[in-house]
């Protein structure tokens, strides 16, 4: 049997191969669409058990296959895996087109809501048929029959150019090596990182070092290394991947400019004004212009500060360091060095202390404390022996389980994500337990020692996790809206961002640390050193992300792809706006944008600081609770997870949080947690 096919348990990571991807694509979506023509031509009045009980079935099925296909193209992405996602995925994405686009099943949805029978529906169930309604109408279903095709031939090529985007960032990251020979010209990069670079020349059959692009080297580098010019280098290189800087056929300029012009052309075919209007129609924001208000009024709050910050940034580069002008490859390590003289204590000192056995080991204390499970390993086929498995049990049942795969790879694409494998829903044979992916790309280990994790790398891989327990903790029972699914795009974040918080509670890294050679905790005077330092140069990085999201909301709601300002000018305008640091004028960030190109947060990026809001705010409902076990009470985790995680998107996120702060949102928790409170 082809192993994409076995949906009795786990995915079948033993046997998968990439040639057992077109069959069972192939023999899915034509399962697919008999059912769906079967389905249109029945004359029987539409039910949920009769229409939307079949349509969840057939459709699960291909959703968990191809979810494998597309989880191996992103953390095992060789030539095989790549040829064959591909291959096949125009079809997928032609096939889900189609539906979107047919009238007949858009009418039987808008009949089931029409009927008398809906109101007997749980909300759950009205929820679902309410977001097809909705997102039939996204999907170009109310269009003129001679318009569909186009609409679908754009469906196809964007989701082409997506993937494509993608590839060129990960061959261009990839392609980019700094050989270093002599020691003196690594000076102030630590051990650990010289380490691992010494063991990546020697992979190639050299004796010096060898750095990369990859996160857990070229951030080391940008952040410690006294050689300035190999600092510029890694950073020119960085910020010119995927340009007009390298090769021609991995230059993801002439992606953007398509992409952007069928993004306009579906929303003008929908009738919308832009492709931020669109983008908008499933998220709480309601309009462009209320999310452009949003983010230019936390820049006007953050501003003071951020200008602040590069001041004392400039002065300190200039006297301390002697660098007159503080270019952007400077800026990492000058920061690092007012840090350190600041505060008396370096990320790399830090980062002795998380070894990561104890950086698991507290991040499942936690989720043990707040909602009451266990974490236990477990077994199961990976797709790369440093991939492990868990489940999460509760009442003596195991209620879910995830893999976790943390180490860069050259075959990985970078960043980290959660992403769903199997989805919680009722099904004849009982309640189909969740399993989730959560990927990173952490510093493996090297020389005989185990993996030591940044503070920055501890609280990725507790955002992380809050995306995996939002997915792993549902209750509800309606796949379309259970976990993340149905969740309001800017409101995803909320689980997420909310797990952050807690890396910076002393009872939380009491238990999550061991120095790597002694043993010992993390001593309290070091603790108090990173609280004091942990809102250094906040407004700063406030207005990077105002920066991103500005440009991504203008991007998307009134830049015109065929008209003479491009699309760097455009970003350049948001800098003149927003930024306090201006990088060169050849840094290409648009062309590694991969959010906003291949991700999926086109015109979404706000959303990360509008979910921070949502997440500060809930934090502090366990800040109001502390007691003897500190910010881990029990009772308001319990809380937390009956009203935010446990009903995914069955209702409304808004509705969710006011269940469980009792009010609106408020700003104000943010900024005091980012210290951006003018004090007397």
């Amino acid at each position: 049997m082809n192993p994409l096919l076995d949906f009795s348990g786990l995915p079948r990571f033993d046997a998968v191969e990439a040639g057992h991807v077109t069959p069972a694509i192939g023999e899915l979506l034509k399962e697919n669409r008999a059912l769906v023509e079967r389905l249109a031509a029945d004359s029987a009045p539409p039910t949920w058990d009769n229409f939307v009980v079949p349509l969840t079935d057939a459709s699960e099925r291909l959703s968990r296959a191809w979810g494998v296909v597309s989880h191996l193209h992103g953390v095992n992405d060789v030539p095989d895996w790549r040829e064959a996602y591909n291959a096949n995925l125009p079809e997928v994405t032609r096939f889900y087109s189609e539906i979107g686009q047919n009238l007949a099943l858009y009418a039987k949805y808008k009949a089931i809501r029409q009927s008398t029978a809906f109101a007997s529906l749980s909300p759950a169930r009205q929820k679902i048929i309410d977001n097809e309604v909705r997102d039939f109408r996204l999907s170009g279903a109310e269009l003129p029959e001679d318009q569909k095709p186009r609409f679908q031939q754009i469906q196809e090529e964007l989701a082409g150019l997506a993937a494509k985007f993608s590839e060129n960032l990960l061959d261009a990251t990839n392609a980019h090596a700094e050989w270093v020979e002599h020691r003196a010209e690594v000076a102030g990069i630590p051990d650990d990182v010289l380490h691992a670079a010494r063991v990546a020349a020697e992979r190639d059959g050299r004796a010096d070092w060898k750095f990369t692009l990859q996160a857990p080297s070229y951030i080391p580098v940008l952040q410690y290394a006294d050689n300035r010019d190999l600092r510029a280098r890694m950073y020119r290189a960085y910020a010119t991947r995927a340009s007009e800087f390298g090769k021609k056929e991995w230059d993801n300029t002439p992606l953007i400019g398509r992409i952007l012009k069928l993004r306009e052309e579906e929303a003008r075919m929908l009738g919308y004004a832009n492709f931020a209007e669109v983008s908008l129609v499933p998220k709480m924001a309601e309009s462009p212009a209320q999310v452009a208000a949003f983010l230019r009024d936390m820049a006007a709050k953050a501003r003071p500060f951020a200008e602040r910050d590069v001041a004392e940034l400039r002065d300190f580069a200039r006297s301390e360091l002697g660098l007159d002008t503080l270019e952007s490859w400077d800026v990492g390590y000058a920061s690092e060095k007012l840090r350190q003289r600041r505060y008396a204590f370096s990320e790399q000192g830090v980062k002795q202390y998380f070894p990561e056995h104890k950086a698991l080991a507290g991040l499942f204390h936690v989720v043990e404390g707040l909602y009451g499970v266990r974490i236990e390993p477990d077994t199961a086929y990976t797709w790369h022996p440093d991939v492990r498995f868990f489940r999460i049990v509760r009442g003596g049942e195991t209620i879910g389980q995830f893999y976790l795969d943390l180490y860069a790879r050259d075959t990985k694409r970078g960043g980290a994500w959660m992403d769903e494998a199997i989805t919680r829903r009722r099904a004849i044979h009982g309640v189909q337990r969740p399993v989730a992916y959560l990927t990173c790309n952490f510093s493996a280990p090297v020389g005989g020692k185990p993996a030591l994790f940044t503070h920055d790398e501890v609280i990725t891989l507790f955002h992380e996790a809050g995306h995996g327990l939002h997915h792993l903790l549902t209750q509800v029972d309606e796949l379309a809206v259970s976990g993340i699914h149905g969740v309001e795009w800017d409101a995803v974040e909320l689980p997420s961002q909310f797990m952050e918080n807690f890396c910076w509670e002393w009872n939380v890294l009491q238990e999550m640390t061991a120095h790597v050679d002694t043993g010992q905790p993390m001593p309290r005077a070091l603790y108090d050193k990173m609280i004091a330092a942990k809102n250094f140069q906040s407004g700063m990085q406030t207005l990077r992300q105002v920066e991103f999201a500005l440009f991504d909301l203008r991007l998307h709601s009134e830049f015109d792809p065929q008209g003479s300002k491009t699309y760097q000018q455009l970003l350049d305008e948001v800098r003149n706006e927003v930024a306090v640091i201006v990088p060169p004028e050849w840094n290409r960030f648009p062309n590694s944008f991969s959010h906003i190109f291949a991700g999926g947060y086109a015109a979404g990026y706000y959303s990360y600081k509008w979910a921070e809001v949502l997440s500060a705010d809930a934090f502090e409902a366990f800040e109001e609770a502390r007691g003897s076990h500190g910010v881990l009470d029990a009772a308001t985790g319990e809380r937390f997870w009956r009203e935010i995680l446990s009903v995914g998107g069955s209702r409304p996120a808004l509705e969710s949080f006011k269940a469980f702060r009792g009010r609106e949102p408020r700003v104000d928790a943010l900024l005091r947690h980012n210290g951006m409170v003018e004090t007397a």
